[in-house]
């Protein structure tokens, strides 16, 4: 099995190939849904989590969505 790193966080971190984004968001230690997230500076919706394939030196962010009127 091939592993990539990625950063999560500014952290860096090891993930199987093949790795989505929900499967490395379920690993933060975090509840997936209380956060936001952002791969490579572009956001990506919790429903597209599970499609978003990471690659090789991919940087994820994941920061509290902030809504106001």
């Amino acid at each position: 099995m091939t592993t990539i790193t990625i950063t999560l966080n500014g952290e860096a971190r090891q993930a199987p190939g093949g790795s989505t984004l929900a499967d490395l968001l379920e690993t933060s230690g975090q509840p997936p849904a209380s956060f936001a997230s952002a791969v490579n500076g572009e956001f990506v919706a919790r429903d597209a989590r599970a499609q978003t394939l990471l690659a090789e030196g991919d940087a994820v962010f994941t920061f509290q969505a902030i809504t106001g009127g």
